[in-house]
C-alpha cells in the first residue's frame, strides 16, 4: 500500500457511482456506490492501524 492510496479514490468514486445510481433508479449502480465507498473506509482505516503499529 503506498502513501497516496488511502481509500480516497474509492469514497470518492463510490459517492458518484451512488448518486448516479439514485438519479437513473438504478439500484445495483447505487449498491456498487455504496460498496466502494465501504472499501474505501475499510482502506483508511487500514492504513491508520498500520501507522499505529510502526509508531
Amino acid at each position: 500500500m503506498n502513501k497516496t492510496d488511502n481509500g480516497l479514490k474509492d469514497k470518492v468514486v463510490g459517492k458518484v457511482k451512488e448518486v448516479e445510481g439514485k438519479v437513473t433508479g438504478d439500484k445495483i449502480r447505487e449498491a456498487q456506490g455504496k460498496a466502494q465507498q465501504a472499501k474505501g473506509k475499510i482502506k483508511d482505516k487500514a492504513k491508520r492501524l498500520k501507522e499505529d503499529l510502526e509508531h
